[in-house]
């Protein structure tokens, strides 16, 4: 199988070298030269455009910021419904609004081609190992078709439903994420304030009904000060952005998203928006006063 992969960013880049690894032939296309010719050296072949990918393969991955890149590299000047024929599947793995998967795939219809939302969560990481979570959404016989190839890039794939429901899904993760990581943020800087220390409380509570995913992968951060991004801080606001703007639509109160939304303006405020999303407890250690970082 083909397969055109447009975005080679912080995650884009090593899915498409598990492709490469597993012996996908690919067609990859960035405005970034030097991760192009990265690719070109594993063995991927470089293309000038989306027009250019979609003349030579009908299976294309995106894999970029937000809703306008992708609507702009699908449906935009030089974009991959130039150049694409009938039968055409764009696979999008970007994070976006859900309303615009759907609108983006209705205007792909038109052409007699396919469209499926497929975001993923495990941030570099999982991208790196192979090992990403994919939610997808659109045709099921589409999903059936893609199953194995997207397995390449993850440790599970599941199908929500139709098109957009992948990234209802990618959305109520998001959610769920960012209020775990305040949570674990204000339980370490109360145990800190307390006088206890909080790298002894997390090894202590990690076992329990409060131990989590999340926990084990930002705590230790937390304790070390070390905030450089596996998942940045302004990603997380693009995100949340979209969940509200898609929970607002719909009459679906989510006032905890609201919420971790200002703390994450706080963050983009005080320079840290290029941080790590573990930085959230930068917020509770300025309200308290206290620092949870080991030795201080």
């Amino acid at each position: 199988m083909k397969i055109g992969f447009i975005g080679l960013g912080i995650m884009g880049r090593p899915m498409s070298l598990n492709l490469l690894k597993a012996g996908y032939e690919l067609v990859v296309f960035d405005h970034h030269e030097d991760t192009i010719a990265e690719l070109v050296a594993a063995g991927a072949k470089a293309a000038n455009s989306g027009r250019e990918i979609a003349q030579e393969c009908d299976t294309i991955i995106t894999m970029l910021p937000n809703s306008p890149h992708v609507r702009a590299a699908v449906l935009g000047e030089d974009g991959v419904v130039e150049g694409a024929k009938e039968g055409t599947c764009v696979i999008d793995m970007s994070s976006i609004d859900p309303t615009e998967s759907k609108a983006i795939g209705a205007e792909l219809a038109k052409k007699n081609m396919d469209m499926m939302d497929c975001p993923v969560s495990g941030g570099e990481p999982k991208a790196i190992d192979g090992t990403l979570s994919v939610m997808c959404g659109g045709k099921k016989e589409l999903f059936d078709k893609y199953y194995e190839m997207l397995m390449v890039m993850a440790g599970s794939v599941v199908y929500v439903g139709e098109l957009g429901s992948g990234n209802v899904a990618k959305l109520a993760n998001q959610m769920v994420v960012a209020i775990n990581i305040a949570a674990v943020s204000e339980a370490l800087t109360f145990a800190k304030k307390a006088g206890t220390d909080p790298e002894l409380v997390y090894q202590a509570i990690r076992g329990g009904l409060a131990g989590s995913t999340v926990m084990d992968a930002k705590a230790p951060m937390m304790l070390d000060g070390n905030y450089k991004p596996g998942f940045r801080v302004e990603l997380h606001i693009k995100d949340l952005t979209n969940a509200l703007n898609a929970a607002h639509a719909i009459s679906a109160p989510a006032p905890l998203t609201a919420q971790l939304m200002e703390t994450m303006q706080f963050l983009r405020a005080e320079g840290c928006e290029k941080e790590d999303h573990a930085s959230i407890v930068k917020f509770y250690e300025k309200l308290s006063g206290a620092s949870v970082v080991k030795n201080t």
